[in-house]
């Protein structure tokens, strides 16, 4: 999101059209898709108006065939969660024909149709639909708590009639950027808080665990257990290792796993997380064993975007040494 969610709104076709350089002749939607905002006063309100216009902005080539009733309707629709209200398919049968008629009225050629042939009728409400639902829906929905859709289609609806906007474009990009810097933040204070929860959590598994019976600590904080003893060689840091592995969070949530994939998995000790590293070069082949990893010595404050690992989180390892590549 460029000043706003330009690009992932357009994601579907609208990008591609624009290229054309045409803007269509504006025809009024079909009733009201949102109500007129006589002022902007709440922070909802601005980022919802700041929204509209970018979106409005990025599908202006289109403007006249879009339904926005049934856009609002499409975007509603998803910000409650429930199921597309056009399938995939009709989808790709409306952006077919969408795309056809922007390429006729751009005087185009098009395989098999005769120069000057009439472009085929596109349901507008069909690209409502499919707009709302594939592209500013999803889009937008990880910030449906703080966009005012009635700014937003209050936007939208102004600029595709040639109306005033109640904020200028700087105004606009202003209000995004706030808005954006706010989210920023708040995402970095609760993964800090969350971080601060899992390290706590996982120091006290830690020091529960390291008198387990046969339970050895490292001098790095990993911990391990020997679950099959081997007699082949170790690996270096350096080697090449074939693995059979499951991983899990403390709560026993399995989040990756060779078995699961049915093949084990071949990888440098150089190019994993340093208990990973550690861990494996103290097995000789053939052997299983179990690691605890300390979140320093894993994912550590980043965890894995977007989840399953979170910041700091302490993980534990089933891990059989199959072999070293030569």
């Amino acid at each position: 999101m460029k000043m706003g969610m330009r690009g992932a709104a357009a994601s579907v076709l609208i990008l591609a059209m624009g290229a054309t350089g045409t803007v269509m002749s504006q025809q009024p939607a079909a009733g009201a898709a949102a109500k007129e905002t006589s002022a902007l006063t709440s922070q909802r309100e601005k980022v919802g108006y700041a929204i509209g216009m970018d979106v409005a902005k990025s599908f202006e080539p289109i403007a006249d065939q879009i339904d926005i009733v049934a856009l609002r309707r499409a975007v509603t629709n998803t910000f409650e969660g429930k199921q597309p209200l056009i399938t995939q398919e009709q989808a790709q049968k409306t952006d077919q024909a969408l795309r056809m008629a922007m390429a006729v009225k751009a005087g185009q050629p098009i395989p098999g149709m005769a120069p000057g042939t009439a472009p085929p009728k596109v349901d507008r409400e069909q690209v409502g639909l499919m707009l709302g639902s594939y592209a500013v829906g999803p889009s937008l929905a990880p910030l449906k708590d703080a966009v005012d859709l009635d700014a937003l289609f209050d936007a939208v609806q102004t600029a595709f009639a040639k109306g005033t906007p109640k904020m200028t474009a700087e105004q606009a990009q202003a209000t995004m950027e706030g808005f954006m810097a706010a989210q920023q933040a708040e995402m970095q204070a609760k993964a800090a808080a969350q971080g601060e929860t899992n390290r706590r959590a996982g120091n006290d598994f830690l020091a529960k665990n390291k008198t387990q019976p046969g339970v050895v600590t490292t001098a790095s904080g990993l911990q391990y257990q020997v679950i099959r003893p081997g007699t082949g060689e170790r690996p270096f840091a350096t080697s090449k290792v074939k693995v059979n592995y499951e991983g899990k969070l403390l709560d026993g949530t399995v989040f990756d796993s060779s078995y699961q994939r049915g093949q084990p998995i071949e990888f440098g000790l150089d190019q994993v997380v340093k208990g990973w590293s550690e861990g494996v070069q103290l097995m000789p082949v053939g052997s299983k064993y179990r690691f605890w990893i300390p979140g320093e010595l894993a994912y550590g404050e980043q965890g894995t975007p977007g989840g399953p690992i979170g910041p700091n989180a302490t993980l534990s390892f089933d891990v059989e040494l199959l072999g070293i590549a030569p």
